[in-house]
């Protein structure tokens, strides 16, 4: 191997080696400021407890796990039966001159900074829950209608991706035996893109329960357990931006703890979406 190609060989090696060590620093510092907090008042307390009262040395988190995933169901009831929907519609429906305009549009969306999707939701879906749905508005309700729009761009490109990377006999196969256009794509296609399919909208949810900027703007960070989606909540993410800024002795610690529960939500998450991208589309 010429010396100029072991000379890049080895640079990319250190870019790799080094976002591996990042990501190890950051696991590092986490749970060292956050695990002591976990040990002192136990697992079972912090993670089950329903009270969370700092200045009383109250650390429960249970409730704004619940919220966080309340919130991520709401997002995903939504978002994928439009995600799904507009991933047939691109790859399979639209006519090529149409879908070079409405897939940046699409991607658009992952650009746009969570903070104008906060300020949409507190000024246009806010009111409206509040005038035609009672309850405060800053509710579960209007962070899962902001959030499946957030996580559509991550549903649709990598679904989308899915339906098109399938071989053409399967298509071309269905047509032969007799199936219609849309015969076709739902008891064909859609079944055999599955795992990327799955893939896209588990990581549409890491996406969703990772949230913090728009979700404090519109979620009215009430610590209780939620018992419907017009309640005030506060997810994990939320509690951390909030509360991080004045936090001192445990008080710190148990947000950083909440970092942990959050860091092994995420990292199941983007596994378990690793594992099924990788199954045969077969």
């Amino acid at each position: 191997m010429p010396v100029k190609e072991k000379i890049i060989e080895k640079i990319f090696f250190l870019i790799a080696l080094s976002s591996i060590t990042i990501l190890a620093l950051i696991t590092f510092f986490i749970f060292e400021e956050g695990l002591p907090l976990i040990l002192k008042i136990g697992p079972k307390a912090f993670l089950l407890g329903e009270r969370w009262i700092p200045s009383k040395g109250s650390f429960g988190i249970f409730p704004m796990i619940a919220s966080s995933f309340w919130v991520t169901f709401g997002a995903l009831l939504l978002g994928i039966p439009l995600g799904l929907a507009c991933t047939i519609f691109l790859a399979e429906l639209i006519p090529p001159s149409i879908g070079i305009l409405l897939r940046p549009a699409i991607q658009l969306l992952a650009a746009i900074p969570s903070v104008i999707y906060g300020f949409w939701g507190l000024i246009v879906l806010v009111p409206l829950i509040q005038n035609y749905l009672g309850g405060p508005g800053l509710s579960i309700l209007a962070g899962s209608l902001v959030l499946s729009f957030m996580i559509l761009p991550t549903i649709i490109t990598i679904s989308e991706d899915s339906l098109k990377s399938l071989p053409p006999s399967y298509k071309a196969g269905a047509l032969a035996l007799g199936a219609t256009h849309w015969q076709t794509i739902w008891r064909v296609l859609i079944p055999a893109a599955r795992s990327g399919i799955v893939a896209s909208i588990i990581l549409g949810m890491g996406r969703a329960i990772g949230e913090t900027m728009a979700m404090i703007m519109i979620l009215g960070n009430a610590v209780k357990m939620p018992t419907s989606f017009l309640d005030s909540a506060r997810t994990l993410t939320t509690n951390i931006g909030i509360e991080m800024g004045y936090a001192s002795g445990d008080h710190r610690q148990a947000l950083f703890a909440t970092g942990i529960v959050l860091f092994f939500i995420i990292m199941g998450l983007n596994t378990l979406a690793i594992f099924l991208s990788r199954r045969s589309v077969h």
